[in-house]
């Protein structure tokens, strides 16, 4: 029977589907989102710019071993994607945004393990540089180092004449020139140059310009337009960061001043750093140059002797390269010596 018109049942549309499961997804990419500005934070932060501030500009000195442990993440999590289908789609925006700070933290430190090709052409001329730790490293120990290396520029930091008095009595009969950028009683102020004889009579010159310690600059003599400055930069500590910042700046005199130089000495920062990397703009690190750039150049204890930051450098303008670079410990620092032997044209 059909029923009269006016009088069917109206046909109501069935409701749409719900949108189930929408608000988890953007949780989740939410999630990974923080989760990629957290690495990111943490294992570049020179890229994102905050390495010059706070906890970040001491933990970027660790990057490698960040990274290191970043690469662990990495793996854990494309394994659990691969196996654990379930949780894929949970899981894989984390491991891409681990994977690209992996990816981009580790293009900036290889080219610190590959060595550049050796120099051909110069003249070799060798520089050591070493911190005393606050003057309690061992001057024989130093000084058997030097007779045995013979190099021709020194760069020792906290060393004042104290320390500097019980050296160089120990090589003495080496000729070595010298000089002391500080009269202060604590050796953590003052840093030492010296000079071989064989570079004759030099000129030494004290630096107080915005550098936290006094710098020792060397010229003349048998160094020719060569400038040799001995340098100590402040750390990154939370009092010490404007002058961290203005010791990073000052290095610019001599890599962007247009006249051959070397620096030398405790830097306090690592290549990771932005603002080294910015004062240090037109001249090349020595370790670097070598494939040597991860080489641990400090660490507080000899159990973490391996996991420590480079923060000793040897600096040099275009054209001068570095044919060799090695670690030497020295007891009584929490330092270890760099020896170099650059090429000058």
């Amino acid at each position: 029977m059909t029923a009269p018109p006016g009088q069917l049942d109206p046909i109501t549309p069935p409701p749409p589907p719900a949108r189930r499961g929408h608000g988890r997804v953007v949780v989740r990419y939410l999630a990974a989102l923080l989760f990629t500005a957290a690495a990111a934070f943490t294992a570049i932060p020179d890229l994102v710019g905050v390495d010059h501030r706070g906890p970040f500009a001491r933990a970027i000195a660790f990057r490698p071993w960040v990274l290191l442990f970043g690469l662990i993440v990495v793996v854990v999590l494309l394994v659990l994607v691969v196996a654990w289908r379930r949780a894929r789609a949970t899981l894989l925006p984390f491991a891409v945004g681990a994977l690209v700070v992996l990816l981009a933290g580790g293009a900036t430190i290889m080219p610190r393990v590959i060595a550049d090709p050796l120099p051909t052409a110069g003249e070799p001329l060798s520089v050591l540089a070493f911190n005393t730790f606050e003057g309690n490293a061992d001057p024989a120990e130093l000084a058997a180092l030097i007779t045995a290396q013979r190099p021709d520029l020194v760069s020792i930091s906290e060393a004042g004449e104290r320390f500097a008095g019980e050296l160089m009595p120990l090589i003495e009969p080496l000729g070595y020139r010298w000089a002391v950028s500080s009269k202060a009683s604590a050796d953590i102020d003052g840093v030492v140059a010296l000079v071989s004889e064989r570079l004759g009579e030099v000129r030494f010159d004290i630096g107080t310009d915005s550098a936290s310690f006094p710098y020792l600059q060397v010229t003349g003599g048998g160094l020719g337009e060569l400038t040799f400055v001995a340098y100590h930069a402040a750390a990154p500590t939370y009092f010490r960061f404007p002058r961290w910042r203005d010791d990073m700046a000052l290095l610019a005199k001599w890599c962007a001043g247009g006249s051959p130089a070397i620096i030398a000495g405790d830097l306090n920062a690592t290549l990771d750093h932005s603002l080294l990397r910015k004062g240090m703009t037109g001249c090349t690190d020595a370790a670097e140059q070598r494939g040597q750039g991860l080489l641990s150049t400090w660490s507080p204890t000899e159990s973490t002797e391996l996991f420590g930051p480079q923060i000793d450098h040897v600096l040099s303008t275009a054209g001068i390269d570095a044919e060799s670079f090695s670690v030497h410990e020295i007891a009584g620092s929490d330092h270890r010596a760099i020896l170099t032997t650059v090429r000058v044209p």
